[in-house]
């Protein structure tokens, strides 16, 4: 059975209004987990540090600075953070990010087909996930 710890969600996403899409998604399917959010790969690689475990990414691919492929590749080679679970949720439908991602070991790459729905289903999916599947470090 799975524990009943409070699973942090660190959300990278840089689009105002995907990011309002998302909460939108939470406040519907009633999920009260909280919810930390960073622009970009970089902000969200510093503030890896100071996440309570256990925690879930949620990361976009196409972003400034730092994109959700190179925050993948960083964290996979963290001795630190490489067990982190993070999904993809993007409106990119190239093969080769899909590829890329998944030679990366996400937990799944979901895209942002309309604002309301897709991103219903995909939280809808990462809640029963983190209901059923037993976190690294809980007790």
């Amino acid at each position: 059975m799975a524990s009943s710890k409070v699973v942090t969600i660190l959300l990278v996403e840089d689009d105002e209004i995907d990011v309002k899409a998302l909460r939108w998604a939470f406040d519907k399917l009633k999920i009260a987990n909280p919810l930390v959010v960073a622009g970009d790969g970089e902000e969200a690689w510093e503030m890896l540090k100071d996440l309570p475990r256990p925690y879930l990414i949620i990361t976009d691919i196409n972003m400034p600075r730092m994109n959700g492929i190179e925050l993948l590749r960083k964290i996979r080679e963290s001795e630190q953070y490489r067990d982190s679970i993070v999904f993809v949720l993007t409106t990119s439908n190239d093969e080769q990010d899909k590829i890329d991602a998944y030679n990366l070991n996400v937990a799944g790459y979901m895209l942002k087909t309309d604002m309301g729905t897709s991103f219903q289903r995909a939280i809808a999916l990462i809640d029963n996930y983190w209901k059923v599947v037993e976190f690294p470090g809980q007790d």
